[in-house]
Parts: C-alpha cells; structure tokens; sequence
C-alpha cells in the first residue's frame, strides 16, 4: 500500500509521525504523476490553493501489476472508505451485524465501518439465505409480481446511493406457463451510504426496510417488510495544520 499526493515530503513526514503511518507517503510536487494518470481535479484553476491534487481514490493492482479496481470521487471531501472498498473487490464481511431469522428467509445486514468520519462513503449490505424451493422475484419483473425493494429513509447526514443488485435467472412457471426474473438460494445486495458533511460527532442512526414476496412452486406468499437499522460512530474531521513553515501556498506551476 502507498499513497501519493501534491505535498512536500516535509510535509508528509510530519503527518505520517503525527497519524503513526508507516506505509510510503510519495510526493509529487508538481503533480506530475498525478497529470500521467489523467486524475487532475479540474474542479480547481492555477492560482487556488488546492490547484494540483488529484481526484480522490484508489487503485486496486494485482501482483502482476495489472489495474484490478478503481474507485474515485468527483468531490474532494467525499472519500471510499478503505473497509468498503474491501467489501465491494474482495466480498469481505461486515461490522455490526443483526440477523433477522423470517419464515422464508434469514436476512443479515452488515456495514462496511463502525466509525465514521464526515464524507466517507461505506457500503451496506444484506445478505439473504431463502429457504429451499423458495424465490423471491427481481426487480423488472412484470405482471403483477411484487420484486424485492430495498428503501432507505432520507436524512440529512447520510445519502445512500442506488442498490446493486445482482443479476437474477429466469424461473419458468409451467402451472401458469410463465418465465419470470428470480432469486434462489443466497443472495448479496451492496449499496453505498455517503456521510454528510458538516455533522456533528457522536452516534449517527440511519434506518430503511426491505421488502419482499416469498413464493414456492405452489403458492405465493403475504408480502413481508423487514425494518432495517445500522448505527455509526463518527469521529471530527483533522483540524489540525502542519506547522506554517511546511504549509502549502499556491501550487508551482509544472515544468516544462
């Protein structure tokens, strides 16, 4: 792991003493890597302060040195958090899980992070184990069927973003001679959840509900809505600046 920016090596020196990093913090003065790999962030002109810092994100390269995964921001205070990174290329587990045992289903939801910090973006998940002979209908279905719907409640703090729901496989219906998007078996639906900013540090509650049909081969069962609740911790943003010596003023201009 490695991790660059426009800083001095100063600079950077003194924030990994102060943080307890101990991976390589590069230096790229006069974002000149930051240029090769097209990540400037044109949000910002020569002359602002943060002019020359690159979109934030991460590269995913395997041992061969091959570009496995990319995630990246259009906003420079909102941040992939590491762990949800790992969730989203590796499937890794969750924190905070709650298991909710139904009559068709087990159902456990799960966060990426426990702590948060303003404008980092985890991932939720849920993780669906139907019971043997059981489907639940995708959504696109047509004809009336009720497809899963995973909802999450507005709030100021926390915006999540779309569901990504995996690709369903076709289930033919030979009593009423009908072909229809489905899920069997497990089930794995991500969807990414972004930290408001500002907020204030404390205990932070964001809430939704998913809800489903369960059917078997004979009969399509009541509509049940499992509510969902997953809780952070969230910590304030650094505040704290480098010493004035080591301080930035306007980005150099890049060399010729």
């Amino acid at each position: 792991m490695a991790a660059l920016s426009y800083d001095s090596p100063e600079l950077l020196k003194n924030f990994a003493a102060r943080k307890g990093i101990t991976y390589p913090l590069l230096s790229d003065p006069h974002s000149e890597v930051i240029r090769a790999f097209g990540i400037l962030n044109d949000n910002f002109q020569p002359g602002q302060l943060p002019y020359g810092v690159p979109f934030p994100g991460m590269y995913i390269i395997d041992e061969h040195g091959i570009v496995r995964g990319k995630y990246f921001e259009e906003d420079h205070t909102e941040r992939y958090t590491a762990a949800s990174i790992l969730v989203h290329q590796f499937d890794a587990g969750g924190v905070e899980k709650t298991e909710v045992d139904a009559r068709h289903l087990t159902l456990i939801s799960a966060a990426s992070d426990a702590t948060v910090w303003p404008g980092n973006r985890v991932t939720l998940t849920l993780d669906l184990d139907l019971k043997p002979r059981v489907h639940v209908y995708a959504p696109g279905v047509k004809g009336g069927y009720i497809p899963i719907d995973w909802k999450m409640s507005d709030s100021p703090a926390a915006l999540a973003l779309p569901v990504a729901y995996p690709k369903a496989h076709m289930l033919h219906l030979p009593v009423i001679d009908e072909t229809v998007p489905v899920y069997t078996g497990h089930l794995h639906l991500a969807r990414d959840l972004t930290i408001g900013m500002p907020i204030a540090a404390g205990e932070l509650t964001v809430e939704g509900t998913f809800r489903y049909q369960a059917c078997d081969d004979r009969v399509c069962y009541v509509p049940q809505t499992v509510p969902l609740k997953w809780t952070f911790k969230v910590k304030p943003l650094d505040s704290q600046r480098a010493p004035r010596e080591l301080q930035r003023s306007v980005m150099p201009r890049a060399p010729r």
